[in-house]
């Protein structure tokens, strides 16, 4: 029960079409809630402690079954999401302005985020074929860190 909870994100892994998709877009305002109740740190320990979470509720909801990547388990995409968002989270602290405010690099970040999640270029594949609990995890965490760099770029091109 609890790994099934935490797995899928409060169950927004159920949501179709693309659960992936549904779980990208609840981190958001969950990552600002983090964010402001503690800035970029919280947001980070939150991303740690959702990782190893995640990892382990995915154990137990594949341990029954032969998918190794389940639909419906999205910690992962919450997870890669909350990567991606912190170049955000970090720039809005030092700014001393909302998150809201960067709104385009979260925008970048979702995107971005969802696009390397789909293609797996390089590691982002490597991880995904890796057929267990740590590659469904992986494979968002490698996809976030694209993302993020997507984001720092098209922050330094905005801003120089």
């Amino acid at each position: 029960m609890i790994a099934k909870l935490i797995g899928t994100v409060c169950y927004v892994g159920h949501l179709h079409p693309a659960p992936g998709t549904w779980g990208s877009a609840v981190a958001i305002p969950l990552a600002w809630l983090l964010w402001l109740v503690g800035g970029w740190l919280l947001l980070l320990i939150g991303c740690i402690s959702a990782f190893f979470k995640g990892w382990w509720a995915t154990k137990q909801i594949i341990a029954d079954g032969d998918d190794h990547d389940p639909s419906e388990v999205v910690v992962d995409e919450l997870v890669g999401q909350w990567i991606a968002l912190m170049p955000v989270a970090i720039g809005a602290s030092h700014a001393g302005t909302s998150f809201w405010a960067l709104w385009p690099g979260i925008l970048t970040a979702f995107i971005a985020f969802r696009l390397f999640d789909i293609w797996k270029p390089g590691p982002i594949g490597w991880a995904d074929r890796r057929g267990d609990a740590l590659g469904v995890m992986l494979d968002d965490v490698f996809a976030g860190v694209a993302a993020a760099v997507v984001v720092i770029e098209f922050a330094y091109v905005a801003h120089g």
